[in-house]
């Protein structure tokens, strides 16, 4: 598969500040490609370098084979849609979807065509003749979204574009930008902070930490087998839960120790045969860990229900367990009291085992 936009070792500084550090991407054409992170990560940074809204410091921006690391951003091939709307509050709908197009030059004919594809699109034809005022922020952001599709581009960027709407218009938006990409099959670089947004919308997600993309896969593998800590504890609502140990040899098998609980790691593909001695954190998700499960073969441990937390479809437990607390996700029929003494079991081929100096994925 051809790549639509290549990063080559880009790294932008304000002063002594790394913002970006030798940075390298590959985007395949008509990928919907993630950037995923928290506040001052560097995301928003590397899709400006993208959109030539901001100039690296050092390496190159290709997209479409052509370097436009010194382009000018209207000759760069890319519709950019922004967190903030930016409508014209005087002009109606379709003058706001025209405007770039006018400027540019492009016959009248064209344009009526690309606003009525964008419009069918959008399902915002009854909105042509109003103004940005008349509009509910939904509807003002299929508008910018309409803004930059009416361009007619190989590349749209998104710069966090539904952190304005609340969360019900987030969830709808965020079906309708889904959609648009399979309609389009256009490649598509979409920042955000929200994990949901990121699992919901990618074909790959780019986690990026301090200027460095940390982890670049797809959805369920950056879920099922984070490399690092860092990916294992930013990803997940609840987070991971991590219990600090070691391994230790037991009966002639490695097993993981903690508090003096011992926990099989039959099941865990480990990407180096773990060794005893090893001071690790071993992750677990609160879905991968079973409470009261009959199933056989498996070993046992004993918990304490610390708070229970109903939310609809399933209840959250807070759990006292060898010297850590722990969350659980069950189905929502079943309710623990406070002081509930309980079973868990372990699902250890979906578990995650970090070296507890470095960080990485063992």
């Amino acid at each position: 598969m051809t790549n639509s936009v290549s990063i080559r070792d880009l790294s932008l500084s304000f002063g002594a500040v790394n913002v970006l550090r030798n940075l390298d991407l590959e985007v395949r054409n008509g990928e919907f490609l993630v950037l995923l992170g928290s506040s001052g990560c560097g995301k928003s940074t590397l899709l400006n370098c993208i959109a030539g809204l901001l100039e690296p410091t050092d390496g190159q921006i290709f997209i479409k084979g052509k370097n436009v690391t010194w382009e000018e951003p209207k000759d760069r091939g890319i519709g950019m849609v922004f967190q903030s709307y930016a409508l014209y509050p005087q002009m109606t709908v379709e003058k706001n979807l025209s405007f770039g197009l006018r400027v540019a030059g492009v016959p009248k004919d064209d344009i009526d065509r690309r606003i009525a594809r964008a419009s069918e699109i959008l399902q915002i034809e009854p909105l042509l003749k109003r103004k940005p005022a008349e509009l509910s922020g939904g509807q003002r952001q299929r508008v910018a979204i309409g803004r930059a599709l009416v361009r007619d581009v190989d590349v749209f960027l998104f710069d966090e574009p539904l952190s304005n709407l609340d969360a019900k218009l987030r969830s709808e938006l965020r079906v309708e930008i889904k959609r648009l990409h399979h309609s389009l099959k256009n490649t598509m670089i979409y920042v955000t902070h929200d994990q949901i947004e990121a699992l919901t919308l990618a074909d790959r997600i780019a986690i990026m930490k301090s200027g460095v993309i940390q982890q670049l896969d797809d959805p369920m593998t950056i879920y099922n087998r984070p490399v690092n800590l860092f990916v294992a504890g930013f990803i997940g609502s609840p987070s991971m839960n991590f219990l600090h140990g070691e391994l230790v040899e037991e009966g002639g098998k490695t097993v993981f120790k903690a508090h003096d609980v011992s926990f099989p790691l039959d099941g865990y593909e480990a990407a180096n045969p773990p060794v005893a001695g090893r001071k690790v954190v071993l992750g677990l998700r609160p879905e991968h860990i079973h409470v009261d499960s009959d199933l056989p073969g498996i070993e046992k441990h004993e918990a304490v229900v610390d708070l229970e937390e109903p939310m609809g479809a399933d209840n959250l437990l807070w759990l006292k367990h060898a010297g850590h607390t722990m969350s659980v996700r069950i189905g929502g029929a079943k309710r623990y009291a406070p002081g509930t003494q309980l079973q868990l079991s372990f699902d250890m081929e979906l578990a995650s085992l970090f070296d507890a100096e470095t960080e990485e994925r063992i």
